[in-house]
């Protein structure tokens, strides 16, 4: 064996023709440790392929795979005061909405959008628990508002994805104040008669658990989702006593009347459709009830219109 062909030539070429693999390529799963490729994971709208875990999704990602053909409108948002409190802790405040905006490309923490859901119109607003933990401050308030406005404006039903930490403390008692002003905006939704269906995702903690995430007239959660307003080890180490298996979880709170259903991602799509629909007294969906497409004319028929148009 000749040691330097057979082992140090190669070992020399793989060191020169190494290439660099991206690290987003592919995703660990937080619940079973499965590496996932970021395109199948995509695909399957964040879900773990190996054991169903629901994985965070952005608001955009989400409305891609809820409207019809991914087709959606923005609704626009009042901006409020910035650093209204020129709160300053490790970092002041707006720098770290700057890197909260730099890190998931959306100016705040909701989305408000409006289209079409099984040929249903609706608006949909969603929180991104990327952007600070999701948390509920000025600007998520008025985003719900923007939401109810329209939606009443529309006569369209409203159909919110929560997902926070609670309420954003860098606002102080301006972010508690959305705690009543979310609510007096579900309530024009239930004066105009019109659905507010909430879809709670993990985590939906604090001030927002307590104000417009459970207001909803149809309550859904993802499965396995923390649904809560003091987490569990706060209420454990405060009661020292250990909490029954799956406490706060959204089947707990299923089984013991705090929610109407529990719906996997890829199913909820679906089941929004029937459910606005009924609440909105239309005739159930059809599959595929899609206007076809128009057939291109003949050469000679369409230079015959050319010609009739001249």
């Amino acid at each position: 064996m000749n040691w330097i062909t057979n082992y140090v030539r190669p070992k020399i070429n793989s060191l020169f023709s190494r290439r660099e693999v991206p690290e987003n390529l592919w995703t660990k799963c937080p619940e079973c440790g499965q590496m996932l490729f970021h395109r199948e994971l995509a695909d399957n709208l964040n879900v773990c392929n190996s054991c169903d875990h629901h994985m965070a999704i952005t608001p955009r990602e989400r409305f891609n795979a809820l409207f019809d053909g991914g087709v959606f409108s923005e609704v626009k948002v009042p901006e409020p005061v910035t650093d209204p409190l020129h709160f300053r802790d490790q970092k002041r405040y707006p720098d770290r909405l700057k890197a909260a905006q730099k890190s998931t490309g959306e100016r705040e923490a909701m989305l408000v959008a409006e289209g079409e859901i099984g040929r249903t119109p609706i608006v949909a607003a969603a929180q991104d628990f990327a952007f600070m933990a999701g948390s509920m401050g000025m600007y998520v308030g008025n985003a719900i508002i923007a939401a109810a406005e329209r939606a009443v404006k529309l006569k369209r039903p409203l159909v919110l994805f929560s997902a926070a930490g609670g309420a954003r403390m860098q606002e102080g008692i301006l972010s508690l104040m959305q705690m009543p002003r979310t609510t007096v905006a579900v309530e024009m939704l239930k004066e105009a008669g019109l659905p507010y269906i909430v879809v709670l995702t993990h985590p939906t903690t604090g001030g927002v658990t307590a104000s417009y995430a459970m207001l909803g007239d149809v309550q859904i959660a993802e499965p396995n989702a923390l649904i809560c307003f003091a987490g569990p080890r706060v209420i454990e180490q405060t009661i020292r006593e250990k909490l029954p298996e799956g406490f706060q979880r959204a089947e707990y709170l299923l089984d013991h009347g705090m929610l109407d259903r529990v719906t996997h991602r890829k199913k909820l799509r679906e089941e929004l459709i029937t459910i606005t629909r009924l609440l909105m007294g239309k005739t159930p969906a059809v599959a595929g009830d899609l206007p076809a497409p128009k057939p291109e004319p003949a050469p000679a028929e369409q230079a015959a219109t050319e010609a009739a148009k001249k």
